[in-house]
């Protein structure tokens, strides 16, 4: 029983994390219709710029939230200087901001070389859960990612800001003859959808390496998780990443992390083979 306690933390851990990557991405393709394909290396800038930001000092709450603000200040800028000059040319964006993840990891490789970084959690004490004892921090690290979606779907479905960026991803030309400002919605959700990444790597730094490698990890279950819940609602990369996640963690965790991903890949075809749209549809977040 404590150790499928503890696996079930665990996938739900890693699950929520999942969701906050997923979440971002969506959000960006809904209303802008771009697949950003550097939104992993938006994680890996949240986790590094924690980890530099505590080797010069600064605490670690000031840090997750600075680290947060800057990454969805860098998405504002690859907003405005490339994003924006290729809306409509659908595969444009695809090399384009696959050419800026490559950029950004091997700057990153140039700063700090391609070992790995590490820092240490802010929360070391251990909780016992049902006789399990289980890391404070990861339940803190919960705790953020429901507080953050939560919030996400308050803002999109319970604010003037939300049902003007409906609007827009119903209909971008009639919101725009109503004046909706769709130029200022772009930059906001794509910096918004950027900050998301930033503070998810940035939560995730003190549990996990930090390389140049550690946006891949979740950036493809993050895609899976919107081609199986569908990019149609943002329900859909919830429901996709409890399904990709869950199915990761507890194999991995019953079998082999090879095996899951054996496992995860295969379930991915299966079900957008019989749902191609997604279980949840296709389209913008509504």
């Amino acid at each position: 029983m404590d150790q499928a306690l503890l696996l079930l933390l665990d996938a739900t851990n890693y699950v929520l994390v999942i969701i906050l990557v997923a979440m971002g991405l969506v959000i960006v393709f809904g209303l802008m219709r771009v697949i950003n394909m550097a939104h992993g290396e938006l994680f890996l800038l949240g986790a590094y710029t924690l980890v530099l930001l505590q080797q010069a000092g600064v605490p670690y709450w000031i840090g997750l939230i600075a680290a947060t603000l800057l990454v969805g200040f860098i998405g504002l800028l690859m907003e405005e200087l490339v994003i924006r000059h290729i809306y409509h040319r659908f595969l444009d964006t695809i090399l384009a901001t696959w050419g800026i993840s490559i950029a950004i990891k091997q700057g990153v490789v140039l700063l700090f070389g391609p070992g790995a970084q590490s820092t240490a959690a802010p929360i070391t004490a251990q909780l016992e859960i049902f006789g399990a004892s289980y890391p404070a921090y990861r339940l803190f690290i919960m705790a953020v990612a429901l507080l953050v979606v939560a919030g996400t779907f308050y803002l999109f479905f319970r604010t003037r800001f939300g049902l003007a960026a409906r609007a827009v991803i119903a209909n971008r030309s009639m919101a725009g003859c109503l004046g909706v400002p769709t130029r200022t919605f772009d930059r906001l959700t794509f910096a918004y959808g950027a900050a998301l990444a930033g503070l998810a790597g940035a939560v995730m730094a003190p549990i996990m390496s930090v390389d140049p490698q550690m946006g891949l990890g979740f950036l493809i279950p993050a895609f899976l998780s919107i081609l199986v819940g569908g990019a149609g609602h943002l329900a859909g990369p919830v429901l996709g990443a409890g399904l990709i996640g869950a199915t990761d963690s507890v194999t991995a965790g019953l079998w082999s992390p090879v095996m899951a991903q054996v496992v995860v890949f295969a379930m991915a075809v299966v079900a957008i083979r019989l749902f191609p749209g997604g279980l949840i549809g296709r389209g913008g977040p509504r």
